[in-house]
C-alpha cells in the first residue's frame, strides 16, 4: 500500500545511515561521509560509500536509502522495512486512506506524464521546428552532449502539439493539465492550451532525478524571458533547486563545491566547464527551504551572483534570509562576477580558470554581510554611524546560536570602529613654521635628527601586548581572582602567549579547588593571598613553559605595572589597559554593554568597578595608546 510522503521522509531523517549500515558493515570516516566494503559484492578495496541520506557503491552501483538498504540485507518487502525502521525510530506507521491512495498514484503518474513530455521536447528541438532553439543553445557554447545531459528540449508551437503528442500514450489533456504543462481555455469547457509555446525548454528534477516541472526561455523580445511551471501535486517552487540531482553527487563524491548561481545557463555552462556542483533558484531569491536542502549537501556553500544591482539585491536578500538559519557548521561564502558579467559569459569570455579565481576570492558571509549593509549608508554624521551600528547588532542577533553570534558582533562592531575611526593628523616633525625648536637661540643649529624607529607592525604589537599583559599577571597572579573570566576571553597570539594562558587559568582553577577543599573563606583580593608569584613560576617550569616564562619576563620594554613593587591599584589598571587592546574595539564595547547590564541587576561593587575598567580600556583604545609607548619601565623577573 502507499505510504505518505512526508512520512517516509520524516523516516529517513529519523534513521541515520552511518550507524544503521555500521551493523553489517565496518565504516571508516572519509571527509564527510563514511566508506567500507560493499556488502553487495566481494571487493578488497572500499568502494561503498554512506552520507547522510544514501548509500552508493562505485563497484557494482548498488545505490539507496536506509529501506533500500533494509530491504536488500534483510530479504524484507517494503512494507516490513518501514514498519520495522519506524519501530526503532519511534514513529507509527499510517494507515491508509482512500484520499492518500489516490493521491499516491495521482503523484506516479504526474511523472510518468513529465518524462514523456520530456522525451517528446528533446526530440522536437532536433526536429526543423526546433532549430531555432538548437542554434541558440549552441550560440551559448553548450554541446551536443551536454544538451543531452540536461535533456534540453523544444516545446513546440504551442496549439496543442503536446497533447497531439502524448495522446498515442493515453495521456489526456486534463492530466497534462495537472502535471502543469496546459491549462484550460476560460469559456471552453474541455479545451485545453499548451503552458509552454515557443520556448527553449528545460526540465526541471527533484534531488532524486524525477522530472517535476519544465522552465522555458523564449526566442525574441517576448515576456517573460524565463517561464516555469505552474505549483502541482509534484512541484513546489520554494523547495526545488535547478540541477540539484547532479550537484549533490559530485558533491558527496569530492569532486566539486556547492555553487549557488542565478540562473539554468548559469548551472548549465559551470557544469559543462568542470564545476559541477552547480544549482541555481527558480527565477527567485533563495529561500529558506532551499538553503536547508544547500545545507544537507555542503556545509559552506558559495553564492555566486552577479556584481550588478539586481545581484547585490539578491544577495542582500539572502543574507538577512540566512542569519536566523546559521549554525557552527552551516555559513555561506559570496562570491561576486564582476564586469557585468554572470559566470556563463565570464567562462566563454575567458575561460574556467576565471571563474575558479572567483571562486577563490568568495568572501565569508560576515566580510560579505558588512559590504553589503554598509552599501548607501551615510556613515558621515554622528546619527548615522548609530543608526548602522546598531543594524549590524541587531543582524547578528538574529543568529540562535549564542556563540555565534557573539562572535559575528564582534567582528561586525571590530570592522565597524576600524573603518569609521577618523585618522589621526600626524604632528609635523621639528618646530612649527617661523619658530625656532623650543630652548633654541637664533642661530642655533641643532644636531642631525635620528630617523625615527619605525613602529612594529601590527602582529608584533600584537605580540608585544600580549607580553606585557602575561607580565603582569606572572608577577601579580592574585589578578586572576577578579580577571578570571575576562583572561579567559581573550585570543592570544599562538604559540607562547596561548600555552601561557591556558596554564595560568588551569593553575588559577586548581588553586581556587585546593582553598575550597580546606574551607579557606579568607578573600584572596590583595598581595598577602595564597596566589603566589613563586608558585605559578614553579607551575610553570614543571609544566614544561620555563622557556616561554622566560620570554615574556625578560628584562626589555616591559611596563612599570609589571614590577613585583607596583601597587595593586596600579598593577591592575594596567592589566586592563593591555586586556583592552588585545580584546579589540568591537568586542570591548560588548563587554562593556553587558557589564553596565549586570550593574542594572546587581549594583554591587564588583560590577561597578567593571563597567569602569573596561569604559578606562576603551578610552585608552579609541585614543590610540597601545601601551607600547616609549618610556615603559622594565621589570626584572
Amino acid at each position: 500500500m502507499a505510504l505518505p510522503p512526508n512520512f517516509l521522509d520524516e523516516l529517513r531523517a529519523r534513521t541515520p545511515l552511518p550507524p544503521l549500515i555500521g551493523r553489517k558493515v565496518k565504516l571508516t570516516r572519509n571527509g564527510r561521509q563514511w566508506k567500507g566494503c560493499c556488502p553487495f559484492h566481494n571487493e578488497k578495496t572500499p568502494s561503498f560509500y554512506v552520507y547522510d541520506d544514501h548509500y552508493h557503491c562505485f563497484g557494482c552501483g548498488q545505490h539507496g536509502d536506509a529501506i533500500g538498504f533494509t530491504m536488500q540485507t534483510e530479504g524484507l518487502p517494503f512494507r516490513e522495512a518501514v514498519e520495522r525502521l519506524a519501530h526503532e525510530a519511534g514513529l507509527e506507521v499510517p494507515k491508509e486512506s482512500p484520499r492518500q491512495a489516490a493521491r499516491e498514484a495521482r503523484a506516479k503518474d504526474l511523472h510518468e506524464v513529465l518524462a514523456a513530455a520530456a522525451e517528446a521536447m528533446q526530440r522536437w528541438l532536433r526536429a526543423p521546428e526546433g532549430r531555432e532553439g538548437l542554434d541558440y543553445l549552441k550560440r551559448r557554447g553548450l554541446t551536443d552532449e551536454t544538451i543531452a545531459r540536461f535533456g534540453l528540449g523544444w516545446s513546440g508551437t504551442g496549439r496543442g502539439v503536446l497533447a497531439e503528442a502524448l495522446k498515442p500514450l493515453g495521456i489526456e489533456p486534463r492530466q497534462l493539465a495537472e502535471a502543469g504543462l496546459s491549462r484550460p481555455v476560460e469559456g471552453r469547457e474541455g479545451v485545453f492550451n499548451d503552458f509552454f509555446y515557443n520556448r527553449v525548454m528545460f526540465p526541471i528534477r527533484d534531488k532524486r532525478g524525477r522530472i517535476v516541472s519544465f522552465g522555458g526561455r523564449i526566442l525574441g523580445d517576448g515576456q517573460p524571458k524565463y517561464l516555469n511551471g505552474p505549483e502541482t501535486d509534484v512541484f513546489s517552487k520554494r523547495r526545488t533547486l535547478y540541477g540539484l540531482d547532479l550537484a549533490r553527487e559530485a558533491v558527496f563524491r569530492g569532486k566539486a563545491r556547492l555553487i549557488v548561481a542565478e540562473g539554468y545557463m548559469d548551472v548549465i555552462a559551470l557544469h559543462q566547464a568542470g564545476f559541477e556542483g552547480a544549482v541555481a533558484p527558480l527565477g527567485t531569491a533563495l529561500t529558506p527551504e532551499q538553503m536547508e536542502e544547500i545545507w544537507r549537501v555542503s556545509p559552506e556553500p558559495v553564492l555566486c551572483l552577479d556584481a550588478d544591482a539586481a545581484g547585490l539585491r539578491a544577495a542582500s536578500r539572502t543574507a538577512e534570509m540566512v542569519m536566523p538559519l546559521l549554525g557552527t557548521e552551516r555559513t555561506l561564502r559570496f562570491a561576486t562576477v564582476e564586469g557585468g558579467k554572470d559566470p556563463d559569459e565570464l567562462i566563454r569570455a575567458k575561460g574556467p580558470a576565471a571563474f575558479q579565481a572567483v571562486l577563490d576570492a568568495a568572501r565569508p558571509l560576515s566580510v560579505a554581510l558588512y559590504d553589503l549593509m554598509s552599501a548607501g549608508r551615510p556613515l558621515e554624521s554622528p546619527e548615522g554611524r548609530a543608526a548602522f551600528r546598531n543594524d549590524l547588532a541587531a543582524a547578528a542577533n538574529q543568529i540562535p546560536d549564542k556563540a555565534l553570534a557573539a562572535e559575528y558582533r564582534r567582528a561586525l562592531l571590530d570592522r565597524f570602529f576600524e573603518t569609521t575611526r577618523p585618522q589621526r593628523p600626524q604632528r609635523p616633525q621639528g618646530g612649527a613654521a617661523g619658530f625656532a625648536p623650543r630652548g633654541g637661540r637664533p642661530g642655533f643649529k641643532p644636531p642631525p635628527r635620528l630617523p625615527p624607529r619605525p613602529s612594529p607592525g601590527a602582529e608584533s604589537a600584537r605580540l608585544e601586548q600580549a607580553r606585557c599583559l602575561l607580565a603582569i599577571t606572572l608577577t601579580h597572579p592574585w589578578l586572576l581572582n577578579e580577571v578570571e573570566e575576562a583572561f579567559a576571553l581573550l585570543e592570544l597570539p599562538h604559540g607562547p602567549p596561548s600555552a601561557l594562558q591556558a596554564a595560568m587559568l588551569a593553575w588559577h582553577a586548581g588553586q581556587v579547588l585546593a582553598e575550597e577543599a580546606q574551607n579557606l573563606t579568607e578573600a584572596s583580593n590583595s598581595g598577602g593571598s595564597s596566589l603566589d608569584s613563586a608558585d605559578l613560576v614553579a607551575h610553570l617550569d614543571a609544566t614544561g613553559l620555563n622557556e616561554a616564562r622566560a620570554w615574556v619576563m625578560r628584562a626589555t620594554g616591559l611596563p612599570r605595572e609589571a614590577r613585583p613593587d607596583a601597587q595593586p591599584g596600579e598593577s591592575l589598571a594596567g592589566w586592563w589597559h593591555f586586556f583592552g587592546f588585545l580584546r579589540g574595539e568591537g568586542a570591548l564595547v560588548e563587554d562593556l554593554v553587558e557589564a553596565r547590564r549586570e550593574l542594572e541587576a546587581a549594583n554591587d561593587a564588583a560590577a561597578q568597578a567593571r563597567v569602569i575598567r573596561l569604559s578606562q580600556a576603551l578610552s585608552a583604545l579609541r585614543r590610540g595608546e597601545t601601551g607600547l609607548e616609549e618610556g615603559a619601565e622594565s621589570a626584572a623577573p
